[in-house]
């Protein structure tokens, strides 16, 4: 029985749908969402604001219900469980820890409602507070500590009664920007050390990139699509995913042929008239018109010759340190993006008003299927 209780996810929705309100005011917020977190993952819900992410953390933490469709946490159902008879926590933007009490106070309040003896309620808040480093703060009224700190004690707090899973909406939101990537890489350790799931909310692109073991891309209370973060940055499906996650650029192309087997292999026709090879998304692709995206890091430039995949003329160039941004403007219309890494000592080779030409990485194209 424990065998299949490892390989069964932690939380699992089932085409489940939320409508707030009734009748042509009503609002659907989720639309059908099946997911499957597994356990001990960093697993996180990234789009931009009222694209339902914060309501299905909801429904898993218990504050809402769905409205159809069901919620498994390690395969029981949960939709109407309330939220004390669920071994979720959950850590709030706002922090909500209590002004009145003591560090240590705070990080052992739900261990006191829980029932346990004095002796266990120290010994579990001496390794949460050795475990977000805050052992010197022990005695220290919340109202008296940094945003940071604070943080670290809410994330004390909600770990203490080792819940199943730990829900974060958007929890390094209300940090400047030097100690939120600090609470990165800290919140990535603590999933670690602790093996608790970490379902994590954000609408920020590169947090999620940064922290996650997979990533739930979603839009308009649907699920676009899931993957590491490599495949969604590398290997978007859709439009929507391509644009919100770094810079792209979109090509509208000709899907001409597509390799038997499954390898997901195809080639494409551009509007230069020059064919290249390119990735599909799953699922079944017709030959037509289609849209494919290049990653500008995934692009060189070089001067004008004919084997060149693109050509153009270069209409601005912009130097951002570490790599360099020129912007094309195409013969054939549209504009494209290429970023180079820039070497020490390297001189600018490209000028704008140039005449250039765009070399494609191998195997950098993929197909959207919106």
């Amino acid at each position: 029985m424990h065998g299949n209780l490892d390989a069964m996810p932690a939380i699992s929705a089932h085409l489940v749908t939320k409508i707030f309100g009734a009748g042509p005011g009503s609002v659907t917020a989720l639309d059908s969402v099946s997911i499957d977190i597994q356990r001990n993952e960093f697993f996180t819900l990234l789009g931009p604001s009222g694209c339902g992410k914060t309501t299905l953390l909801r429904l898993i933490a218990g504050f809402d219900h769905p409205t159809s469709g069901r919620i498994d946490l390690e395969g029981s159902d949960i939709s109407y469980l309330p939220p004390f008879k669920r071994p979720v926590n959950t850590v709030f933007q706002s922090y909500a820890l209590f002004p009145h009490m003591s560090v240590a106070e705070n990080i052992g309040f739900g261990l006191k409602m829980l029932g346990k003896s004095g002796a266990e309620i120290d010994a579990e808040v001496d390794a949460m507070l050795k475990l977000v480093k805050m052992e010197a703060m022990r005695d220290r009224s919340t109202a008296q500590i940094s945003g940071g700190q604070q943080q670290r004690v809410a994330l004390a707090r909600a770990l203490a009664p080792k819940p199943k899973v730990l829900l974060l909406d958007e929890p390094l939101s209300a940090l400047d920007l030097k100690l939120r990537k600090e609470m990165q890489i800290e919140l990535k350790r603590l999933q670690h050390e602790t093996g608790i799931t970490f379902v994590f909310v954000t609408h920020d692109q590169e947090e999620a990139l940064t922290m996650s073991d997979r990533i739930a891309v979603m839009n308009a209370g649907k699920v676009l699509q899931v993957g590491s973060p490599r495949d969604i940055y590398d290997r978007p499906s859709r439009r929507f995913v391509a644009d919100f996650i770094g810079e792209t650029n979109f090509m509208a192309a000709e899907l001409v042929s597509i390799a038997k087997g499954a390898s997901r292999k195809a080639s494409l026709k551009l509007a230069s008239g020059k064919q290249i090879a390119a990735s599909l998304p799953e699922g079944d692709m017709a030959l037509g018109k289609v849209t494919a995206v290049v990653r500008p890091e995934h692009a060189s430039l070089t001067a004008p010759k004919a084997s060149s995949v693109l050509a153009g003329t270069l209409e601005t160039v912009v130097y951002f340190g570490t790599d360099t941004h020129y912007h094309v403007a195409l013969t054939t219309g549209g504009t494209f993006t290429v970023r180079m890494q820039n070497a020490r000592g390297q001189s600018g080779e490209f000028k704008e008003g140039d005449k250039v030409g765009i070399d494609i990485d191998a195997g950098a194209t993929q197909v959207l299927r919106d």
